[in-house]
This record gives C-alpha cells, sequence and structure tokens, in this order.
C-alpha cells in the first residue's frame, strides 16, 4: 500500500489501510461485514415469463447475483420462491396494518413494541430486510412523546403505501419500481454509468441500532456537481474501517446505484486523495432546498433524507427549537429534532456568530440536519457530525 492510491472494487470496499472492508452479500463475517439493503421484483409469485434471464441478472433475489450462477434454471426458481415469500409477508403486514388502524392507534401505547418485533422477524423470514426494518421502527413510536399519533400514522401509511407498491410492482414505471425494489429489501448492483470526478467529502457519520453499524458519507463532485451517497456497514458495536476525512477531495470514479431518487454510489476505481478544498459546493436558499427535496420525494415517496446546500443561512433559536434563516429572505427551515441536542448546533451558532454561513445538511420530514458549515471568509468545512 503505497499513499499513491487505493483500489475500490464494486464487490468489495478497502479502506486506506491493509484491512479490507466488505459488506455482507450474504456470506462473509467480521467487523467490516457489509450489508446490501437492496432491491426486489415482483408484485406477486414471479413466473419464467414475467422475470426473464436478463432481469434476474440485475436484481439479487438469493443472496448473491442470480447472473453468477452456472445455473440460470435455477436461479429463476429461487427468485420466484423468494418473490412468493416476501408477497406473503407483504399481506401479512397489510393485515397487520389494518388490524392496527380497526383498533385504534391509542391501543398502540398499551400492546408496547412486542407485537412490532414479532411481525418484524416475520419479515426476515420472508426475506424482506427492508419491510422488516421499517416495521420495527413502528415499535419505537408509540409514547415517544407529544404528537406521537401523529408520527405513527405517518409511518403506517408510507409503509402501507410501500406494501401496496410491491404488490403491483410490475405495472410501475421503471425507476419507480427499482424504487420500490430497493426499499422492500432485495439487492442490485451498482449498474449506472461510472463517474470520475474530483469528489469533495462533505459529511461523515455513523448510526446504529443495535445490529449493524451504517457509516454514511456525503461526496459532492466538483465537475460534475454531483452529489453521492457513500455507505458502508459494521457489526454491532464495531465502526466500519471506511474512513473519508470531511474537507478532503478524491480523484475517484463512482458507479451509481439504480433507483428513483437514489443517490447511492460505488467507489469503483483507483483513487487519490488530494489536498483539501476549503471551497463549499454551490448552495442556495431555503426555497431552492425545499424545491429539490420536495422533487426527489415525487420520485421516492420513501426517502428519508435528500443532501442540500444552504447558503448564506443564519442560525436563529426559537421557541419551536432552531432554524436556519435566509440571510436575505422571508424563509426559515427548522433544525431536525434529532440534532437539537448535539453539541454541533452551538458550534455551528458560534461559527456564524450572528452573521451568515454556508451550511450543508440532509432535508428530511422532520427538518435540516446540519452536518458541515462553512464561514464567508473560507478555510475548511466545520464538521456537525
Amino acid at each position: 500500500m503505497t499513499q499513491q492510491g487505493v483500489r475500490w472494487t464494486s464487490g468489495q470496499v478497502l479502506a486506506p489501510a491493509p484491512d479490507d472492508v466488505s459488506r455482507k452479500t450474504g456470506k462473509g463475517t467480521g467487523p467490516g461485514t457489509r450489508t446490501e439493503f437492496g432491491t426486489g421484483n415482483g408484485g406477486r409469485a414471479m413466473t419464467g415469463r414475467e422475470r426473464s434471464g436478463e432481469d434476474q441478472k440485475d436484481w439479487d433475489f438469493t443472496g448473491e447475483a442470480a447472473g453468477r450462477t452456472a445455473d440460470p434454471e435455477a436461479a429463476r426458481r429461487r427468485a420466484e420462491r423468494r418473490a412468493a415469500r416476501i408477497t406473503a409477508g407483504a399481506v401479512e403486514l397489510e393485515q397487520r396494518l389494518a388490524d392496527l388502524l380497526r383498533g385504534g392507534l391509542a391501543a398502540a401505547e398499551q400492546a408496547g413494541h412486542g407485537a412490532w418485533e414479532e411481525t418484524a422477524a416475520r419479515m426476515v423470514d420472508a426475506q424482506a430486510p427492508g419491510l422488516a426494518a421499517r416495521t420495527r421502527e413502528l415499535g419505537a413510536i408509540p409514547g415517544s412523546g407529544p404528537g406521537w399519533p401523529v408520527r405513527l400514522l405517518e409511518e403506517c401509511a408510507l409503509l402501507h403505501l410501500l406494501v401496496r407498491a410491491w404488490l403491483s410492482v410490475d405495472e410501475l414505471p421503471g425507476p419507480l419500481a427499482a424504487t420500490v425494489r430497493t426499499r422492500v429489501g432485495l439487492t442490485s448492483p451498482a449498474g449506472g454509468a461510472p463517474v470520475r470526478d474530483h469528489w469533495l467529502v462533505l459529511a461523515q457519520y455513523d448510526a446504529a441500532d443495535g445490529r449493524l453499524t451504517t457509516r454514511r458519507a456525503w461526496l459532492h463532485g466538483r465537475e460534475s456537481g454531483r452529489p453521492a451517497l457513500l455507505l458502508s456497514y459494521g457489526a454491532a458495536g464495531r465502526a466500519p474501517q471506511l474512513a473519508l476525512p470531511v474537507g478532503r477531495v478524491v480523484d475517484a470514479e463512482l458507479t451509481p446505484h439504480r433507483g428513483a431518487g437514489q443517490l447511492r454510489a460505488e467507489l469503483s476505481e483507483e483513487f487519490e486523495v488530494l489536498e483539501p478544498s476549503g471551497a463549499p459546493p454551490p448552495g442556495g436558499p431555503v426555497a431552492d432546498a425545499l424545491a429539490g427535496y420536495g422533487r426527489a420525494l415525487a420520485e421516492d415517496p420513501w426517502l428519508d433524507a435528500w443532501p442540500a446546500t444552504l447558503a448564506d443561512v443564519v442560525p436563529i433559536p426559537g421557541a419551536e427549537g432552531w432554524q436556519l434563516a435566509d440571510a436575505k429572505g422571508g424563509s426559515a427551515l427548522l433544525v431536525s429534532p434529532s440534532a437539537l441536542g448535539r453539541p454541533s448546533l452551538w458550534r455551528l451558532a458560534a461559527l456564524s456568530g450572528g452573521g451568515p454561513v454556508t451550511v450543508f445538511g440532509e432535508c428530511g420530514h422532520r427538518g435540516f440536519t446540519p452536518l458541515a458549515a462553512w464561514d464567508p471568509d473560507g478555510g475548511e468545512p466545520v464538521a456537525l457530525t
């Protein structure tokens, strides 16, 4: 290993160290194990007429790429069996959601999260990890604070929409169908056209759910202007080994994943780490960020976060929490509740000093999560994670 570069492939990820980091694809263990929550096919048990051999090469129904098997017919049969299991699980989940609404949301607080854990386990048995994850999240909402019935109803509606989309996925437009398969939990390899660029690392942070640690890294292409999201995974309690310092620029080729509104990509070619770049990506007012988020939601209703760079905004505390307000306009974005307890929010306020700053973060339905900021005089980004 030299300082000149590191080889990245779509099948594994090599960190800038001798240890390799791979994502779990159905085999392999260790702290760098990689898990793909990708895409799935079929609104019902699929037949050979419904899923061609070429389609089976693209979508992974078996835990390994079907196109790599020496027996396409066996891969087709496995694909049909898994699609049938997922469909059966989706039908059961739809009934569970209907029972909840029939009994009333108030009963959900007394029932506890045990019933949701059981339902999530059944989705795992149905080989639909995406449905399982969203089902498990429902159990944490009842009793989580003021307004929890509204939040529970919102999440139930999104989950029901996903179930119905899966059951009619063959009738959806191609990009939206790919997104539905992704959200249900079947995997698809990175298959877009590779993009070579100098990528600025905007943010990096970890999220753990007790089973898996997920590391999210946001990048911005200096020449292409494209944002990209890199994901890496580690076993519970152990951080992924992939690390990209915020503010660094890497010369790399990224291969995007499929799906409407998806920014997910894989580092696929050798790259080298360049000198840090102090210039932030191009930003805009709050209205532009909201418009971009709205367009992304139209393509992917289950979107959790969308990247946005806010230029010339001022962090302002208020009765409803912190806001990021346009310095020259009347628009503002609420800071998401998940970010309110972070010390980095005060770091942002100190950087601003009451004046305008440039902030990069994630737009979501709960508000804006600041991840990095730049002061008007330039310099390196300040990480807010």
